[in-house]
């Protein structure tokens, strides 16, 4: 079984928030989408713009760079089906949230 690791508290990410954090050296964007815990890479991938900064509206993360959306709970991107997110199951432990590499 992998190893469940605390990224951050629910009281750290609140509601229509994301955030950047770090696990085993790489970066994940962590986001709030209604009170439900979504973790995918935090690169986007058409130039490397950092999908943690960007805005998030329902359960889709616009990057701050240059517009490219992806739905945070699968990953896909709107723009170029073929450029999706790896995602990371992210499981609430009371305040916890914890995350799997």
């Amino acid at each position: 079984m992998a190893q469940l690791t605390k990224i951050a508290t629910k009281q750290e990410l609140p509601a229509g928030t994301g955030k950047v954090v770090e696990v085993d050296g790489r970066a994940i964007a962590l986001f709030n989408a209604g009170g439900s815990f979504y973790a995918v890479d935090n690169t986007c991938k058409h130039r490397g713009g950092p999908l943690g900064e960007g805005a998030l509206t329902g359960t889709s993360v616009m990057c701050p760079w240059h517009g490219w959306s992806y739905d945070v709970t699968t990953g896909a991107c709107a723009v170029a089906p073929s450029a999706n997110l790896q995602t990371y199951p992210v499981t609430v432990d009371g305040n916890d949230l914890l995350i799997s590499i």
